[in-house]
C-alpha cells in the first residue's frame, strides 16, 4: 500500500508541476528537477534512491520505443552519418577525454574505472534535448540529428561502460572488446529486426485496437530482454524495433490501431518522461550524503564534480566544430557556424547517466564521488545548457520551422493525394446514381480547401472553413447534448450511445485539429520559404515576379461574388480567384487558357502553383 500511495503522490506531482511549468513559462524538465532537489531535503518525503534495473529496465525500453516510434525513418536515413559520429565517435571521445581528467584529479581510482565514469556521463539524454529542443523551435535537421543521436548513444556507453567494469574486476583484453563491440551493435541490431518482422507478421492478422496497442506495449520489453539475454545491446533492439515499426505503420495498422497507439505512447511518454526528471532531483540529498561521509576532501571533490562537467561541455563542443562539415554539411554548402554551436551546445544528460553510475558495483572505491560526478553532470548540463539554449538560439537567429512554410506543404500534399485518388476512383465501374461521386469530390475538395486556406493574410473575416469549424462545432455541441439526454433515460443501448459518441467526437477533435493549425499560422509570413518541393518544367520556366499591389479579381467583380485569397497568372498576368472562392476564376483561366503556372497574389508570398503536375515552388 506505501508503495501504491506513493507512485500516486509521484504521478500528482509530476502532473501538478508540469502544469505549472507550463503556466509560468519554464520548461517542464528542469522544474520537475528543482522541485525533485527540494522535495528529497523535505521531512517525511521518503528517501527514493534509484537503481540501475529499474532504469534500465522499467524506464528506458519504454522511453526509448516512444522515441523512436515518432521520429521519422527518412530523416533518420537522411541523417546518418552525423548521427554515427555524434552516438558513436563523440561517446568514445568524451569517454576518453573525461577517463584522463577524473584520472588525474582522483589519485588511485585506476584507468578502468576512469573509463567508467567517462562511459556514464558521454551520451546526452533523448528525453531532454529533444524536449526542450522541440520546444524553443529548434531547425528540424538539428532536431532529428540529436532525436537519432540519444536514440543510439546509450547503447554505445552502456557497451563501454560494461567492458570497463569488466577491465576493472579482472581484466578484458583488446579482441574481447572488439567481440563486445560487435555483439552489441549486430546483435542488438539483428534482435530489433527480428522482433519487427515477428510484430509485422501479426499485424497484418490483428484488426482490433486494443490488442494491437496490448502487443505495442510489450515490444520494448520483449526486444530488450531478447537482446540482453544474448548479451547483445536492448537499448539498440528498442530503436531497431521501433524505427521499423513506426515507419511501417501505415501499411501494417488499421486506422483506428495507429491512433490508439499514437494517443497511448504519447500519454506515456510524457508521465514517463517528467516523472524521470523528478526522481533526477529526488537523488540529490542522499548521493550528497555518501559523499559527506568520503575520505576525500570535500575541495577535491567540487574540483573533480567541476572540471568533468566542463570536460563534457569542451569536448562535444570541440568534437562538433573539428567535424562539422561532416555533421551538418550537405552538397557544397557550409554549415553555418549557428547551427553547429546550437547542436554542440544541446548536449543534457539525463536519467541514462544516472542509472549507468548505479551500474558500478558497491564498495568499488570512490563509488560515491563517481555518482555524484553522474548527478553533477546531469544537472549541470541540465540548466547550464538547457535554460541558456532558447537564449542562444534567439541571439543567434537561428530559424525555427515555419509554420507557413509546413502549410503550403500540407496544402500541396493534400493536393497531390487527392489527385492520385480521383485517378483510382475513375477507374472504377460502378453506376453512379446517387449523386455519389460528387459527394466524395466534394468532401475531398473542403478538406483541401481548408488547407489551402491557412495560406495568406489574416482576413477581416472568417474564410470558408472557418465558418463551416465553428457552425460545426455549434451543432456538435447540439448533438452530444440531445445524446446525452436519450442515454439518460436508457432508451438507446449504451453500446450504441458508446458508438455514436466516438462518431462525434473523432468529427470535432478533426475540427480542433484544423483550428490549432490555423492559431499556428496567425502573424506568419512566406516571405523567407526554402523550396524543397519537385521542380518541373513549368515551375522553372515561370520564375516568380512582383504581384499586382491592389489586385482584384475582375470576374468576381463583375459576377457581385467574394474571394477569399487571389492568384495571378505568370504567363498573361491574369488575376482570378482561389477554388475555396465561388467563382474559382484562376482554375477556369487554366482550363480555358491552359497556362500552367499561378503564383499567389497575397501580400508577402511568392509561391507558385502547377496546375499540371500538382507542385509548388
Amino acid at each position: 500500500m506505501e508503495i501504491a500511495l506513493l507512485l500516486v503522490v509521484l504521478a500528482v506531482v509530476v502532473l501538478a508541476g508540469t502544469a505549472v511549468a507550463e503556466r509560468i513559462g519554464t520548461p517542464p524538465p528542469l522544474f520537475l528537477v528543482v522541485v525533485g532537489v527540494i522535495g528529497s531535503w523535505v521531512p517525511g518525503v521518503p528517501e527514493i534512491q534509484l537503481s540501475a534495473e529499474v532504469v534500465l529496465f522499467g524506464l528506458l525500453p519504454p522511453l526509448l520505443y516512444a522515441a523512436a516510434l515518432q521520429t521519422s525513418l527518412v530523416d533518420f536515413n537522411a541523417n546518418r552519418r552525423p548521427i554515427l559520429l555524434l552516438s558513436v565517435g563523440l561517446v568514445v571521445f568524451t569517454t576518453v577525454g573525461v577517463a584522463v581528467v577524473v584520472e588525474g584529479l582522483l589519485p588511485g581510482l585506476g584507468w578502468p574505472l576512469a573509463f567508467a565514469i567517462g562511459a556514464v556521463v558521454a551520451p546526452p539524454d533523448a528525453v531532454a534535448a529533444t524536449a526542450i529542443g522541440r520546444r524553443i523551435g529548434l531547425p528540424r535537421r538539428i532536431v532529428t540529428i540529436l532525436e537519432g543521436e540519444s536514440l543510439l548513444n546509450d547503447a554505445t556507453a552502456l557497451v563501454s561502460l560494461r567492458t570497463a567494469l569488466s577491465a576493472a574486476l579482472g581484466g578484458v583484453g583488446l579482441l574481447a572488446v572488439a567481440g563486445d563491440f560487435v555483439l552489441a551493435a549486430f546483435g542488438g541490431a539483428a534482435v530489433g529486426f527480428a522482433v519487427f518482422l515477428l510484430v509485422a507478421r501479426v499485424r497484418r492478422r490483428v484488426t482490433d485496437p486494443i490488442l494491437d496497442t496490448g502487443i505495442s506495449l510489450v515490444v520494448p520489453f520483449a526486444s530488450y530482454v531478447l537482446a540482453e539475454e544474448i548479451h547483445a545491446s536492448g537499448v539498440l533492439a528498442v530503436v531497431v524495433a521501433g524505427l521499423l515499426l513506426g515507419h511501417k505503420a501505415p501499411v501494417l495498422q488499421t486506422a483506428q490501431s495507429r491512433i490508439a497507439e499514437r494517443t497511448n505512447w504519447r500519454t506515456i511518454a510524457f508521465v514517463l518522461e517528467n516523472a524521470v526528471f523528478l526522481l533526477i532531483g529526488l537523488q540529490a540529498e542522499w548521493i550528497l550524503a555518501g559523499v559527506a561521509d568520503s575520505e576525500v576532501a570535500p575541495s577535491r571533490v567540487a574540483l573533480v564534480c567541476g572540471a568533468t562537467l566542463l570536460a563534457v561541455v569542451a569536448l562535444r563542443m570541440a568534437w562538433v566544430f573539428t567535424t562539422g562539415q561532416l555533421l551538418l554539411r550537405r552538397s557544397q554548402a557550409r554549415p553555418p557556424a549557428s547551427y553547429t554551436f546550437l547542436l554542440g551546445w544541446a548536449g543534457m544528460r539525463g536519467v541514462v547517466t544516472l542509472a549507468a553510475a548505479f551500474v558500478i558495483p558497491e564498495g568499488t572505491e570512490h563509488r560515491e564521488i563517481l555518482l555524484l560526478v553522474a548527478f553533477t553532470v546531469v544537472a549541470g548540463t541540465l540548466f547550464g545548457q538547457g535554460l541558456t539554449l532558447p537564449w542562444l538560439a534567439r541571439r543567434l537567429e537561428v530559424p525555427s520551422p515555419d509554420p507557413a512554410e509546413d502549410a503550403l506543404a500540407r496544402a500541396t500534399l493534400l493536393q497531390q493525394a487527392s489527385k492520385a485518388g480521383f485517378k483510382a476512383l475513375a477507374k472504377e465501374e460502378y453506376d453512379d446514381h446517387h449523386g455519389v461521386t460528387e459527394a466524395v469530390r466534394a468532401r475531398v475538395e473542403q478538406r483541401n480547401f481548408a488547407a489551402w486556406e491557412q495560406l495568406g493574410p489574416n482576413l477581416d473575416e472568417e474564410t470558408p472553413s472557418e465558418q463551416y469549424t465553428r457552425l460545426r462545432r455549434i451543432m456538435i455541441d447540439a448533438e452530444r447534448t440531445r445524446v446525452l439526454q436519450v442515454r439518460s433515460r436508457g432508451e438507446v443501448a449504451a453500446d450504441v450511445v458508446a458508438e455514436v459518441l466516438v462518431m462525434l467526437d473523432v468529427e470535432e477533435s478533426m475540427l480542433d485539429a484544423a483550428s490549432r493549425s490555423r492559431e499556428e499560422l496567425k502573424g506568419a509570413t512566406m516571405a523567407e520559404l526554402s523550396r524543397h518541393a519537385d521542380a518541373c518544367a513549368d515551375l522553372e520556366s515561370h520564375p516568380a515576379i512582383e504581384t499586382d499591389r491592389d489586385p482584384a479579381c475582375p470576374e468576381c467583380l463583375e459576377e457581385g461574388l467574394r474571394w477569399v485569397h487571389l492568384r495571378q497568372c505568370l504567363a498573361c498576368g491574369h488575376v482570378g480567384c482561389c477554388d475555396s472562392s465561388p467563382g474559382r476564376h484562376a482554375s477556369a483561366h487554366f482550363h480555358e487558357t491552359t497556362h500552367p503556372v499561378v503564383q499567389s497574389a497575397e501580400v508577402g508570398e511568392t509561391w507558385r502553383w502547377c496546375f499540371v503536375h500538382h507542385l509548388t515552388a
